[in-house]
């Protein structure tokens, strides 16, 4: 008896599991029917006139509910959506290392003994009379949108180069030599080397001075008469570029300072300058402060990087500086000329192009004798 499947006459004799596994290799599978666009119509759907043989399924986006125009609708997202992330955040250029300082520190020598007197007195006659008080000094122009950064960013690279003038210039640690961090913390990571060399090991180099970086006075020569200094100036942004927003600063600080703990009239101040005792325009008393006035152009750079973690790159800076004698050895330290002190040279020292080795030619200014203090006037 054939059993069940198997053809009613049993499997053919010769052919090993008869007919069946000639056609094995093209029986479909459950899925494959599935998938299958024509689909032949029941014996009972045969029956009615006119009737086709087979029918047509329906394909893959009707069975699923999709529809065409949802592929156009996915492309065009995927596409907008690429063209949204490329205006929102546009392909940055990696930022470059900071480039090694440049610095400039140039003496102011006075023709005539240096003016002392109170500090309120000295500033109410001279040109630092309208100046601002300390940080109120040092003013934010207009933040406004450039090419490549945001009015934001323009805020915070004036911002950052305000304090950096600030911490630079008016803290009395930073001045008086007890403090570097201040100023240290706010530069660039690429620049700290050389800031460190240049406070351990100062020179006037164009590279390694530490007055380059900061006003410094040496605390065993100079005092501050008092902790707050004048202040003017203006603040300049420039954009450099896709990754490179730059800041130009010009301030001039006003000083008053005497003569620290244990000196007086008579000691040496610094290289080729003293006080003359008994001159009609020197002081007499070692409390008497005078003023030292400090020009200080800076020339800061910043890219995405430093405006994200509120740092600076200190390229170039330029510093005039008096009443100083111009054989002052200003690259550790400033070396004013104080109350009642006088140059005791005409000039800067000579220079003889036959020597050979690094060329020490002075580079030194006269101070204008309107930039000192003028006598203050008797009261009627």
């Amino acid at each position: 008896m054939a059993g069940r499947g198997d053809p009613p006459e049993g499997t053919p004799e010769g052919l090993p599991g008869g007919g069946e596994d000639e056609y094995r290799s093209v029986v479909f599978d459950e899925s494959f029917i599935r998938a299958a666009r024509l689909q032949e119509f029941s014996a009972r759907e045969r029956m009615a006139d006119h009737a086709r043989a087979v029918r047509s399924r329906p394909g893959w986006w009707a069975r699923t509910g999709a529809k065409p125009f949802l592929l156009v609708l996915l492309i065009a997202l995927a596409f907008g959506t690429a063209i949204y992330m490329g205006v929102r955040h546009p392909y940055q250029p990696p930022p470059r290392p900071a480039e090694p300082l440049r610095s400039m520190v140039v003496p102011l020598a006075p023709r005539d003994p240096v003016p002392g007197g109170d500090p309120a007195e000295l500033y109410a006659h001279s040109p630092a009379a309208q100046f601002r008080i300390g940080a109120a000094g040092i003013t934010l122009p207009a933040a406004l949108r450039t090419g490549n950064f945001s009015e934001s960013q323009v805020m915070t690279a004036l911002t950052i180069a305000k304090d950096y003038l600030v911490e630079s210039s008016l803290d009395p640690d930073v001045l008086t030599g007890a403090a570097l961090r201040p100023v240290r913390v706010l530069l660039d990571p690429d620049q700290l080397d050389q800031f460190d060399q240049s406070f351990d090991t100062p020179a006037d180099d164009g590279r390694h001075a530490a007055t380059g970086w900061l006003v410094r006075f040496d605390p065993a020569k100079v005092a501050l008469a008092e902790p707050e200094v004048r202040v003017q100036g203006t603040l300049r942004v420039v954009d450099a570029g896709p990754n490179a927003l730059e800041v130009i600063s010009d301030h001039t600080f006003a000083y008053a300072l005497r003569p620290a703990p244990g000196t007086g009239p008579g000691q040496r101040t610094g290289a080729g300058d003293s006080v003359v005792p008994g001159d009609p325009a020197g002081v007499q008393n070692a409390d008497e402060a005078s003023l030292f006035t400090v020009r200080r152009e800076l020339h800061f750079r910043f890219d995405r990087d430093d405006l994200r973690t509120h740092r600076a790159e200190l390229l170039f800076s330029y510093l005039q500086a008096g009443p100083m004698a111009c054989s002052a050895d200003a690259s550790g330290a400033l070396q004013p000329l104080l109350a009642g002190g006088r140059t005791t040279s005409g000039g800067p020292p000579v220079t003889d192009p036959y020597e050979t080795g690094r060329a020490a030619a002075a580079l030194c200014g006269a101070l204008d004798p309107s930039a000192q203090p003028s006598p203050a006037q008797p009261s009627p």
